[in-house]
């Protein structure tokens, strides 16, 4: 069983979650977007640790402390290929929202579209969902009907499209075939806001579910 915890970290309010497997301890840290010293005292209680870092996308927001929760942590970094640049633009993403410098991170892992990721005695498995960016994906564990969403869905919205490399179309594909074919009782935990349940968001998203309506994404 994953025990699933959260902070809500920078100036964006970005979701920053720790999933530790209750029987090895062994737990993934998932978009560490900063306030890393916060997002480290999620291991405790229980003395979980942090053997792999997650990171959904590229955005400043989701990666801003990965360089520092690695060096504390000795656990790799795992982000998809496409995203990759995204983390060499990290100087310029910091300019542009005024942030401090951020150190960009190595990545040790580059994983693709149906990966297994291993947590202790869980297994998450890797969803490419193009669209908010071109690298953005969701890790999605079938035993605790868990999906971990980054940027792509969101409680009633999802990922914005009119940033460098989003595309509203790829992003409605990917939630369509790959989130929402998921089981209704699948909860999702998004990069920003409250989480909810995959059946919920099929039936009355607003932009991509049953009943689409055009509008401002968020």
């Amino acid at each position: 069983m994953l025990i699933v915890r959260h902070a809500v970290v920078g100036p964006f309010a970005a979701n920053a979650y720790v999933a530790a497997c209750d029987r090895t301890g062994e737990a993934v840290l998932i978009d560490p977007g900063g306030d890393v010293e916060r997002i480290l005292a999620l291991t405790e209680p229980g003395g979980y640790r942090i053997t792999r870092i997650f990171c959904t996308h590229g955005h400043i927001d989701h990666v801003a402390g990965a360089a520092e929760a690695k060096a504390r942590t000795g656990a790799p970094l795992a982000l998809h290929a496409d995203d990759v640049p995204w983390l060499d633009a990290l100087p310029r993403q910091a300019e542009m929202f005024g942030f401090e410098p951020v150190e960009i991170p190595s990545v040790d892992e580059r994983p693709a579209d149906g990966d297994r990721l291993r947590v202790g005695a869980s297994e998450g498995i890797v969803l490419h969902t193009p669209g908010h960016t071109a690298g953005s994906a969701c890790l999605a564990f079938p035993d605790e009907q868990l999906v971990f969403t980054g940027d792509t869905l969101f409680s009633g919205s999802v990922g914005r499209t009119d940033l460098p490399g989003g595309d509203f179309e790829a992003l409605r594909r990917s939630i369509q075939s790959k989130l929402f074919a998921l089981a209704d009782e699948v909860r999702f935990l998004p990069g920003h806001g409250p989480g909810g349940t995959i059946g919920d968001e099929r039936r009355s998203n607003p932009f991509v579910g049953e009943r689409p309506r055009r509008g401002r994404f968020v």
